[in-house]
């Protein structure tokens, strides 16, 4: 293992554009959405351009892109929600890799954490629709905290309730929010490169790692 990245106690794995390719699911989601309040589709790459920072921050950038009133959010909201809850994971495919990756975490011993700014439930359930919630001790969502990621504040809310401080943990993700909030709380940073990032290239974020596959962490774990 590399002496720049410190001997892990604990893993923080994100999940939309890292363990699952939901960007279908928002889009079909967020299709039905703004149909029921009367509005057309978003396209797919402002989707994928606009993900990563909670619902509420995509329902509200999706309005605005379609010129409906911010008074029409809770609406949207509620909707958003019923049509989420009804397609979770349908239109969702697990990445290529991750399922070995996980596997040789897992194999470690170490403690393992799902943190992503997804709502908890819809990411319990998609993580179990999908087969992967057995890897996990613990899932948070970004309902669970104060403030989502970017902020350090799930990170070290997240290592706390595994028993480890920031500094010994991996967090393992697919954008700048992910490198963000483990800068800030002092986690090691680790990045695919096929994930969303809003739709910019991740080699640029200044990951301590970049992954091509989630697979290519065997080579990074300690003996």
């Amino acid at each position: 293992m590399s002496a720049s990245l410190p001997t892990p106690h604990a893993f923080l794995v994100d999940l939309d554009g890292t363990l699952v390719d939901t960007l279908g699911d928002f889009v079909a989601v967020l299709a039905l959405t703004l149909q029921e309040l009367g509005y057309p589709a978003v396209s797919r790459d402002f989707v994928e351009h606009t993900v990563g920072q909670g619902s509420e921050h995509l329902i509200r950038s999706c309005l605005r892109e379609v010129g409906a009133p911010s008074e029409r959010y809770d609406e949207a909201w509620a909707a958003y929600q019923r049509h989420y809850r009804a397609l979770n994971g349908r239109h969702a495919r697990v990445y290529d890799g991750v399922e070995p990756g996980l596997r040789a975490l897992r194999a470690t011993g170490r403690p393992m954490a799902c943190l992503t700014n997804k709502p908890a439930a819809f990411a319990r359930e998609l993580l179990r629709v999908k087969g992967l919630d057995g890897y996990f001790d613990r899932v948070f969502g970004g309902d669970d905290f104060e403030r989502k990621k970017p902020d350090p504040l799930p990170i070290v809310k997240t290592c706390e309730a595994l028993g480890v401080a920031p500094a010994q943990a991996w967090m393992i993700g697919d954008s700048s929010n992910d490198a963000r909030a483990a800068r800030a709380a002092g986690a090691a940073v680790l990045l695919v490169r096929y994930g969303y990032n809003h739709g910019q290239p991740v080699d640029a974020v200044g990951a301590d790692r970049l992954l091509d596959s989630l697979d290519d962490l065997r080579a990074l774990l300690p003996a």
